[in-house]
């Protein structure tokens, strides 16, 4: 759970360098991507934010990505979970088989590419997450190292929505 929600633009654009750092890492898991998007700012908009958060993350070079991929919470780790909603971790079926499956593929897929798998999910649903899945297997190594980034990029943008909240904030900040 993001402990920076719904904190608005303008207050995040106020907040000291290390509380921003730290509320960005949150979002993003990288001191690098945390400190620079924080050094950013100001931010006229969130677009502007998420751009630039964008710009950021595709700068990275593979080891950093990877480090970053540890930090994402497995498959199915918090089910059906609104804190963790568009993320792999809140992928959850009610049958076990369907998450034991998607357990067994996971575990193909990091053994076929060498790193963590990561989703943005539009739902909790696992079979679609499973057909997925199946799917992103069939890529070469490096056409799944371009769908892992732009599945960070979704998933630090839901994030940093969230961080932000609606554009003006709220007053409890």
């Amino acid at each position: 759970m993001l402990m920076h929600q719904d904190i608005g633009l303008e207050a995040y654009n106020e907040l000291p360098l290390r509380r921003a750092v730290h509320a960005v890492y949150e979002c993003c898991n990288s001191v690098v991507l945390a400190t620079d998007i924080a050094g950013g700012r100001p931010y006229p908009d969130h677009i502007s934010l998420f751009r630039h958060a964008d710009s950021l993350l595709f700068s990275l070079g593979e080891d950093s990505i990877d480090r970053v991929l540890q930090a994402y919470p497995h498959i199915g780790r918090r089910p059906r979970s609104h804190n963790s909603l568009c993320e792999q971790c809140s992928v959850w079926d009610d049958d076990p088989m369907v998450m034991a499956q998607l357990n067994t593929e996971v575990a193909r897929y990091i053994e076929r590419f060498g790193f963590e798998f990561v989703m943005f999910v539009e739902d909790c649903c696992a079979r679609r997450a499973l057909a997925g899945l199946a799917t992103r297997l069939n890529n070469d190594h490096d056409t799944e190292r371009k769908v892992v980034r732009n599945e960070m990029a979704r998933i630090n943008r839901a994030r940093l929505d969230r961080m932000l909240g609606p554009e003006s904030g709220y007053d409890n900040w």
